[in-house]
């Protein structure tokens, strides 16, 4: 059966009259006519008792109104779905984001996407770090990413969204602690806790850099899998590290202090970033509404 012939079944069993049917349909009677006889031989049966002075349905006709009132409300969701997901108000968006230097932000966008769009939801994944982030931007595995580079990837837009700054985060009681900022030389005997080793964490390529531009090897005392367990560990004497402030403010462990770095490096910029020609409805009425709760810094 097909939607225009539930759709000119239902109307004559609403109607009882072939003439007030046709006129509701915007059509002649003759085609209706042959619609509704088209239909019953597809099926079959007779679906109207039709007499000089009155149409009525038969019992195969009454079992059909149901199915077929179905039909429509399907066909009529479906067009509204795919109109819905064309205009962006429908959609699902694949979101990376590195832990916690970016978590907080993620949240944000994915707040107010939820009560601005509803219909767009987010498969989040936090442990992309910034090298497979672009990659997997560029493959289509990610729609949306956090991500910061030294030098924009071809194909690959974004706006900075967040400007970080490294620092030492430090127990409380440390001899450092109270200083106003703080030169990686004087870091040369301390124990450092870091990141395992990845070819894109930032944080803990900067911690060797550092250290070795200051003329030591960093002495890692303990490897950990995140930056609130690195807290955890620094709060109870284990050691120190590198960090950028934003991960140190969103990630500050009662009994650190965060310290700047007196460092002539230039401050790191994180984008939320997305293909230039992603072409996505949904994406787009995103990253609209980012503009106004993720403002540009910089």
């Amino acid at each position: 059966m097909e939607i225009q012939q539930a759709r000119a079944f239902l109307v004559v069993a609403e109607e009882l009259h072939f003439g007030r049917a046709a006129e509701r349909l915007g059509v002649l009677q003759p085609p209706l006519s042959r619609t509704i006889r088209s239909l019953e031989d597809s099926l079959g049966v007779s679906l109207f008792h039709r007499t000089t002075r009155s149409v009525r349905l038969t019992p195969a006709g009454e079992a059909l109104v149901e199915p077929a009132r179905k039909m429509l409300e399907i066909q009529h969701l479906a067009v509204d779905s795919v109109q819905r997901a064309a205009t962006g108000e429908t959609g699902r968006l694949s979101f990376g984001f590195a832990r916690s230097s970016s978590r907080a932000l993620a949240a944000t966008l994915v707040a107010a996407s939820r009560g601005a769009h509803p219909g767009i939801t987010f498969g989040l994944e936090s442990n992309v770090f910034a090298e497979e982030g672009l990659e997997r931007l560029v493959d289509g595995s990610l729609d949306l990413a956090l991500v910061r580079w030294a030098q924009q990837p071809p194909g690959v837009t974004g706006r900075a969204v967040m400007i970080e700054r490294l620092c030492a985060a430090l127990p409380e009681g440390h001899r450092l602690a109270r200083r106003s900022s703080i030169r990686v030389e004087e870091l040369a005997e301390e124990d450092f806790i870091t990141l395992p080793a990845h070819p894109s964490s930032t944080l803990r390529e900067n911690t060797m850099r550092l250290c070795r531009e200051a003329g030591f090897s960093p002495r890692v005392a303990q490897i950990a899998p995140d930056s609130q367990t690195i807290g955890a560990l620094i709060a109870a004497g284990l050691g120190i590290s590198i960090t950028f402030d934003s991960v140190s403010a969103n990630a500050r462990e009662a009994g650190t202090v965060a310290v700047p770095l007196d460092i002539a490096d230039e401050p790191s910029i994180l984008y939320l970033a997305h293909l230039s020609d992603h072409g996505m409805a949904s994406l787009g009425a995103v990253l609209t509404l980012a503009e106004a709760v993720l403002p540009t810094v910089g």
